[in-house]
């Protein structure tokens, strides 16, 4: 009886936290990037990037935030508590979206935009790291599902930023 109450446990915890910590992670890592990138790319200036980082990162906190409470109570689908998921999910969700952003606090763009270059991979590996630790999906395919997602919004921003340089 013990064990399953670790189990149990264990299986509330992953549900009530790391769940929407992880969804907010992924979402504020990506969901960010094209902005983020985009605004790099027409303005060729870090500091009016960061500021649109900065905004998308917020304001997607705010938003995964809000759905998250506001998705269900909590009662039937033993998610917990509404407020307190909603208050996880926005907080990882401004903090994904928030560290590709702060390489753009460096005055020179093309170091900035080499910094974040690699904040963004970190963050898509060590999401998908903690997908594979409390989710239990295979390592490599939650890497390819991660970086192909991911990688997808980050072109997509760039191509954007260079588009609107030459229209």
């Amino acid at each position: 009886m013990q064990r399953r109450t670790i189990k149990e446990n264990a299986a509330r915890y992953v549900l009530q936290k790391v769940q929407p910590a992880l969804l907010g992670l992924m979402d504020g890592s990506v969901s960010t990037l094209a902005p983020l990138f985009a605004a790099a790319g027409l303005t060729n200036q870090s500091h009016k990037a960061f500021l649109v980082g900065l905004a998308a990162a917020i304001g997607a906190g705010i938003s995964m935030g809000l759905a998250e409470a506001l998705s269900d109570d909590g009662e039937v689908t033993g998610r917990g508590n509404p407020v307190y998921r909603g208050m996880i999910t926005g907080f990882a969700t401004a903090i994904g979206g928030m560290l590709h952003t702060l390489p753009f606090l460096i005055g020179n763009l093309n170091n900035a935009l080499h910094l974040a270059y690699m904040v963004v991979v970190v963050e898509l590996i060590t999401i998908a790291m903690i997908r594979y630790k409390f989710m239990r999906s295979s390592f490599w395919s939650t890497v390819l599902q991660v970086i192909f997602g991911g990688g997808i919004v980050f072109l997509l921003g760039i191509w954007l930023g260079r588009l609107g340089l030459t229209g």
